[in-house]
């Protein structure tokens, strides 16, 4: 796999797993992205120009997508519409890209019979209760609950379906939530992280007892790394770090970490639809292909991220203003 095409290369995990694929590996890259609010020629800059070009374009361009496919020896396809408040907002930019996007692509791997790996999320799934002992398997049913969740869900079965219709060298991996560098302020750990920065009161849905299982980006990259060179066809991981904790207890560790009183924070109302707990067991990943997390203290991980976005105000301040603009017009 010399050469890979990585859709939302420009994104938040896309872009991660770009930096990981330069540091551990000797492949060169080519990054699609459309560069939408969410996607930032930014993540990329410094990176040697001889090892990743960055083209601006659209999944669902299929004669762009053609030409690149061409070009690559395998895809990893990170691109997606992925906030749910916005899917609530108007679905239909997640229907073109999550669902015809991911169907185009699909369509030029079949053509070209290149290797395919699809990124998706552990939200295909629903939620489980608080008090509930299970995780996430790679056999659990689909229940999305959301425009966002679903399109996702969909994205899933049309390549289960291209791979067992049409032969396409395709694996899939659903992940927990991922944080880290080059992730947009709109996100809850950036917004929160940034909002301590810049003197305002961190915002909590609700109670704060939503439960979100947490992975460094940088392990989400290497595992995705693994599954491409070690990953059965057809075949579905789970990837997550046991890293399970809830909202409040997220926003508590971010004030702590900085410095500030841990109570120095303001509830709003919960989100419409808001998923209770997500928990992932990557069990068939670990055991079958051998894969370990690095960033296993998410303290230390979190603090790690609070000192980038200290560091790198100049990436996220041209989005931060417009970003709490929306939320309070939503009064959150």
């Amino acid at each position: 796999m010399g050469t890979l095409l990585v859709t939302g290369g420009a994104g938040f995990i896309g872009s991660n797993f770009v930096h990981h694929v330069l540091e551990h590996t000797d492949h060169t890259v080519i990054v699609l992205d459309k560069l939408t609010y969410a996607g930032n020629a930014a993540s990329l800059a410094g990176l040697p120009e001889d090892r990743v070009r960055l083209v601006e374009g659209d999944i669902a361009d299929a004669a762009l997508v053609d030409e690149l496919f061409g070009q690559v020896d395998a895809v990893v396809h990170y691109a997606a519409e992925s906030h749910n408040d916005n899917s609530l907002h108007d679905p239909r930019p997640f229907l073109d890209t999550n669902i015809i996007g991911t169907y185009t692509l699909l369509e030029a791997a079949r053509k070209h019979d290149k290797r395919f790996h699809h990124i998706s999320t552990d939200e295909v799934y629903g939620d489980l209760e608080l008090d509930d002992p299970a995780r996430f398997t790679e056999d659990t049913p689909y229940n999305p609950s959301s425009p966002y969740s679903s399109t996702k869900a969909g994205s899933d079965l049309l390549v289960r379906a291209w791979v067992r219709s049409f032969g396409v060298k395709a694996t899939i991996s659903n992940c927990s939530n991922n944080y880290g560098p080059y992730q947009h302020v709109e996100k809850f750990i950036p917004r929160q992280i940034t909002n301590v920065l810049r003197g305002i009161r961190p915002k909590l849905y609700g109670k704060g007892e939503n439960v979100r299982d947490w992975i460094h980006a940088d392990d989400h990259s290497s595992a995705v790394l693994t599954i491409l060179d070690k990953g059965v066809i057809g075949e579905t991981y789970l990837i997550g770090a046991d890293g399970e904790k809830d909202n409040k207890s997220v926003v508590e560790l971010i004030l702590a970490l900085s410095g500030q009183p841990t109570d120095a924070y303001d509830h709003v109302t919960d989100r419409a639809g808001h998923d209770m707990r997500y928990a992932i067991d990557s069990t068939k990943l670990r055991t079958e292909l051998g894969w370990t997390p690095r960033y296993q203290d998410f303290e230390a991980g979190l603090k790690a991220t609070i000192d980038w976005y200290r560091e790198n105000e100049t990436w996220w301040a041209p989005a931060k203003d417009g970003v709490e603009a929306f939320y309070a017009s939503k009064g959150q």
